[in-house]
């Protein structure tokens, strides 16, 4: 299982038009094959600063997704409304917390 976190800071002139294309996509991102989960989450003390939270089946999972035609047309798009570069982590799950 791989976890990702894509940490972004967007222009605040341009967080209601990221949050349109999150609300677009979501449903297509969390229905790719291998994504288990996706949620995003807002900065606690910065209104323009989210994070992708998302888990994946395995890396290859992942990675078809960031060479699919699903993320070519949404990242570009996303992207350009950035006030900052983004951040992104993959990590593994080592203690299982059931």
């Amino acid at each position: 299982m791989i976890i990702r976190v894509v940490r972004m800071t967007f222009k605040e002139e341009a967080v209601e038009q990221f949050l349109e294309i999150f609300d677009n996509s979501k449903d297509k991102i969390r229905s790719f094959p291998g994504c288990q989960h996706l949620q995003l989450l807002v900065d606690a003390h910065a209104k323009n600063v989210f994070s992708t939270y998302s888990i994946w089946e395995k890396e290859d999972d992942l990675n078809e997704y960031r060479n699919s035609e699903l993320f070519g047309a949404v990242w570009p798009e996303t992207k350009r409304l950035f006030a900052a570069p983004p951040i992104a982590q993959s990590y593994i799950q080592k203690i299982k917390l059931d």
